[in-house]
């Protein structure tokens, strides 16, 4: 029998008049409304209600009736399985009458309840679900056939993968066909739903549609020249994800792909481009992209490049006509939020600095108030990408243009021409070379232009070429360029504020100890802005000091340079609460400072110390209270805690010896204790780096919790995360350096995993040297313990430490190396010849490792005999032999 339900009318008049005010722009009632709602879900029926209102009071406005629906939706999210049965069953059977709704509006709102009920895991508890909304597509009437489309779409993007489970028998046999048939429907809006049902399951490699892959491109092919954008939309996206998916399918028709693709990058309608666009970034990925592309770029290029010009819209968006905005304060949701890297330890290389695993800091994030992704963004991102694809080949298809572009009268045109010079600089930079001595001093003229919009720019383009400007002599271009860019930085307008600070952390990173000779000039600016500043900027002020300590280092320590600095950073300091975000950048930043500082910050560490373990402890405890009672109490944000962490790594590293105090009148010990088991990654990854740092500064802190720590240094070399496991493996290699023989006891809780991580295959660079590293210094603290396992090691050992600098670590590795040969020697017989280019790596080390090394190396060849070390030895590249003979005499 059918569910029978009237409403009581007072009921919903009550009910009209909350949804009325609910749509009041005044916010203190809209909370009243919210908490009225909250009390009615108390009362069974009040989802009958708000069903009743949604597809039954036709009197009533759309916006009303959709309101009711949105409200149902989110009844149905938070508390669906306590709706009554017959509650359910009516809200069911009133959404499957009224997806026909004339209103397009309701119709959508009923389409976003079914969804969301089906989501719940309902759809194996309606089973007639699917195969009604199938059979409405075949309904003669348009609003019942596209109401069931807009339905299933939504519920195609929302359980895609339940739909191709067995769960239900797998309905999409019979609904992919389905939907193809209407790709020729009359009428373009069911045309798009057909299609973006479909695009669903390109991407899953769902098998309904890999059996009917051929009939699904050869029906998006027919849509090709559709007169309605969302189906051209909806066309270029499955072709895009088709290039990922089933490219086999697509070559034949390659030519045809790319020429469509052309002319649909320069689609009137910019979401059709935009989608368009994307193809070149995605095809750029694949391996056939180079041959695919090469007759087309004389087309392509052009159009890419026209792509980056700003649009009006854009434009006024941007208020690229408000030159001046330094004193306007900014909007809270303008600001980002910011993603803290914990603290990493890795090793210095013979090729310049620690090589970042991620280096893609400077992504175009020019204009990041438009709606974050656009054409112009996506046209950049594709030439940057092609660019590197191509190299050198590209730029015949681009120097043309650029000429035009960068001495444009139009400020639009040339600012687009600065933009591409700027995308190109990483895949074309070996062709670009002759003509930067030009470049760079019209770009740094640009850099006063008088739009901002160009001067913004200009800063990126520039910080693209910082490599190039650090590699020439300093008074060329690298002063020049600073000098402007210094001005830019204390310009009036807030985005080429923005851009300028980001350019000079740019510059900073790859000019290092060059700016040493300008540091007191540097600093004038950087503390002029703090004044300056409204709130987003100060957050990337922060980084661009933050990134000078790390790149002058010690040259910071002088006392005119640390009064100049210090005073702001502290006001900032003691002025923000321990619940403000900003604490985030302002704690990286004096972490960076007092490293480079050392004893320059002494007189400022002990509030600064005081407060990260204040906010360890805090983090704790919170977390404490919600494990306890979840309802209660809300989880802390960990974040604040494992920046605190990471700036006690800084002073640790800083301060060394002097941090002894602090540590002694504080429980930092105990709460690392806490730390090192937090569930959270990231606190273990930054707890560990602590420990080690703590190690080094004032072991004798330290030493009475090894029993308690070592267990659990112990079960975190899991290479599943990469950093913590890092970071745990430096730390154990720190504590044995300190502990010397009594590390003995606590070989056996780590030396297996240090072994089997050093084997694994794709391990990071970073983790392996640490590891071989660590496993050297066990071996040289308690041989015995460490040789037998020598054979086991020798090998990846010696590959992994082949390109590090000679230092410290470094050198107590190889001194374990030579500890463990000689308690060992078969351990490292049939694999002595990366034992010998391992020690030809080292360019000067300290005399009595290098009469280790001639004892081994000599050792080996009186072992062997003259005539088979010089058949062993001829197997050897020719300035490894000559290196030997040189330093060894072998």
């Amino acid at each position: 029998m059918e569910y029978e339900w009237k409403p009581d009318e007072q009921g919903l008049q009550q009910i009209l008049q909350l949804l009325k005010e609910s749509q009041s722009p005044d916010t203190t009632i809209q909370r009243t409304v919210q908490q009225k709602l909250e009390q009615l879900n108390q009362y069974p029926d009040f989802n009958n209600y708000l069903i009743f209102v949604l597809t039954k009071l036709k009197s009533e406005d759309e916006p009303t009736r959709s309101l009711s629906g949105l409200i149902l939706k989110n009844n149905v999210k938070a508390h669906f399985q306590n709706f009554p049965n017959g509650v359910t069953d009516f809200i069911k059977s009133e959404c499957l009458n009224n997806i026909g709704d004339a209103s397009p509006l309701i119709r959508a709102t009923v389409g976003i309840l079914i969804t969301t009920i089906a989501s719940k895991g309902e759809l194996q508890n309606w089973p007639d679900l699917l195969p009604k909304l199938c059979s409405l597509l075949d309904s003669e009437d348009y609003n019942t056939c596209e109401g069931a489309f807009g339905a299933l779409q939504k519920i195609c993007e929302d359980s895609a993968e339940i739909l191709d489970s067995d769960v239900l028998d797998r309905p999409l046999n019979i609904m992919i066909p389905k939907f193809l048939q209407f790709f020729k429907h009359s009428s373009p809006k069911i045309r798009s739903h057909a299609v973006a049902c479909v695009n669903q399951f390109i991407i899953s490699r769902t098998q309904a549609l890999m059996l009917h892959i051929d009939s699904f491109i050869e029906n998006l092919f027919a849509l090709a020249g559709d007169e309605e954008p969302e189906v051209r939309k909806n066309v270029c996206r499955a072709l895009v994800m088709l290039l990922e998916v089933r490219m086999d399918r697509l070559l034949p028709h390659m030519h045809n792909i790319v020429e469509y693709m052309l002319q649909r990058t320069q689609d009137n309608d910019e979401n059709v481009a935009l989608e368009a666009c994307e193809f070149w970034l995605t095809l750029a990925d694949q391996p056939i992209c180079k041959d695919v592309l090469i007759r087309h770029l004389p087309k392509l290029i052009p159009v890419l490049v026209n792509g980056m010009k700003y649009s009006d819209i854009d434009i006024i968006l941007l208020k690229g006509d408000v030159e001046e905005d330094e004193t306007i304060p900014d909007s809270e949701q303008d600001i980002r939020p910011r993603f803290h890297r914990s603290r990493t330890v890795a090793q210095q290389h013979d090729e310049d600095g620690i090589e970042e695993e991620d280096d893609d800091d400077d992504e175009m994030d020019d204009d990041d108030t438009i709606s974050d992704w656009n054409l112009r963004k996506c046209s950049a991102a594709a030439l940057d990408v092609l660019a590197n694809v191509y190299r050198d080949e590209l730029l015949p298809h681009i120097l043309p243009l650029l000429k035009e572009l960068l001495f444009h009268r139009e400020w639009v045109v040339k600012e687009s021409g600065i933009l591409v010079l700027g995308a190109i600089a990483e895949g074309c930079m070996q062709g670009m070379i002759p003509y930067l001595p030009e470049l760079i001093p019209h770009l740094i003229q640009c850099l006063s232009d008088k739009k901002a919009l160009v001067r913004s720019i200009t800063c990126w383009t520039l910080s693209r070429y910082a490599h190039w400007v650090v590699s020439q002599p300093p008074d060329t271009y690298l002063k020049p360029l600073m000098t402007e860019l210094l001005k830019r930085i204390l310009d009036s307008n807030k985005r080429v504020q923005e851009a300028a600070c980001s350019a000079f952390a740019t510059l900073e990173e790859e000019a290092c100890t060059e700016l040493v000779p300008y540091l007191a000039y540097i600093l004038d600016t950087l503390v002029f802005a703090f004044s300056k500043y409204q709130h987003k900027n100060l957050l990337i002020l922060y980084d661009a000091i933050g990134t000078l300590a790390d790149s002058v280092g010690h040259h910071l320590n002088k006392p005119e340079y640390i009064q100049m600095l210090m005073p702001p950073l502290i006001q900032k300091w003691n002025m923000l609460k321990d619940e403000d975000k900003d604490l985030f950048p302002l704690l990286e930043c004096l972490s960076s400072v007092a490293t480079a500082l050392q004893s320059g910050f002494l007189p400022y560490c002990e509030p600064v110390y005081q407060r990260c373990v204040n906010l360890v402890q805090k983090t704790l405890a919170q977390a404490m209270l919600n494990n306890a009672q979840p309802d209660q109490y809300e989880a802390p944000d960990k974040d604040f805690m494992i920046v605190a962490l990471d700036l006690l790594s800084g002073l640790a590293e800083g301060l060394g010896g002097n941090i002894e105090q602090l540590v002694a009148r504080s429980n930092i010990l105990t709460l690392m204790y806490q730390c090192m088991q937090d569930k959270m990654p990231e606190v273990r990854q930054s707890s560990f780096a602590l420990l080690g740092d703590l190690t080094k500064a004032c072991f004798q802190h330290v030493k009475p919790c090894i029993a308690d720590f070592m267990p659990i240094l112990g079960t975190n070399l899991n290479p599943e995360f990469i950093s913590v496991c890092n970071n745990a493996t430096w730390a154990i290699g720190e504590i044995s350096i300190q502990m010397g023989i009594e590390m003995q006891p606590y070989i056996p809780m780590v030396l297996h995993q240090l072994v089997e991580i050093i084997n694994r295959p794709n391990t990071p660079k970073t983790l392996l040297e640490n590891t071989a590293i660590t496993i050297g210094r066990l071996g040289y603290v308690c041989p015995q313990e460490v040789a037998p396992m020598l054979q086991q090691f020798i090998r990846p050992w010696c590959t992994s430490l082949r390109n590090i600098r000679d230092n410290e670590e470094k050198d107590s590795a190889f001194r374990g190396i030579c500890t463990m040969i000689s308690v060992n020697p078969s351990g490292v017989i049939q694999d002595f010849i990366f034992f010998c280019d391992a020690v030809a790596s080292w360019i000067s080390p300290k005399d009595d490792l290098r009469d280790m090394f001639c004892k081994i190396l000599h050792g080996f060849k009186n072992q062997v005999g003259d005539e088979n070390w010089r058949r062993f030895s001829d197997q050897f590249p020719l300035p490894l032999k000559e290196r030997l003979a040189a330093f060894y005499g072998v």
